[in-house]
């Protein structure tokens, strides 16, 4: 299966914008870190500064390759991404067809 249904895709922003919160997320509680051993004395304002700007870049790196110039055609090899880093869970695909459940699922497998 290469294309989703226009039911899967609905499905599929839906997931695909969960993740993309949790990737947020994800970079604001590092860098929040950052900014607290910065607060507490245990970096100085150099360290803090270069330690957040490599973690924001990365970060951003991260969730630029992952979501830019997504298309249909994209969806399900970024819902796959998703669920290899452990940003879904397979519980989130139960609403997708069966079709596109065991082609997740495959891309997963091939990626482990």
């Amino acid at each position: 299966m290469n294309e989703l249904t226009k039911k899967d895709k609905k499905i599929a922003r839906a997931i695909i914008e969960m993740g993309l919160q949790k990737d947020y997320a994800i970079a604001i509680t590092k860098a929040d870190a950052i900014i607290n051993d910065w607060k507490n004395k245990k970096l100085d304002n150099r360290e803090a500064y270069l330690a957040l700007y490599a973690r924001i870049h990365k970060s951003d790196k991260l969730i630029a390759r992952r979501y830019d110039n997504m298309s249909g055609s994209k969806y399900i090899y970024i819902i796959a991404g998703q669920l290899i880093d452990g940003i879904i869970e397979e519980d989130d695909l139960n609403e997708f067809s069966d079709d596109a459940i065991q082609t997740i699922k495959m891309l997963v497998n091939f990626n482990k």
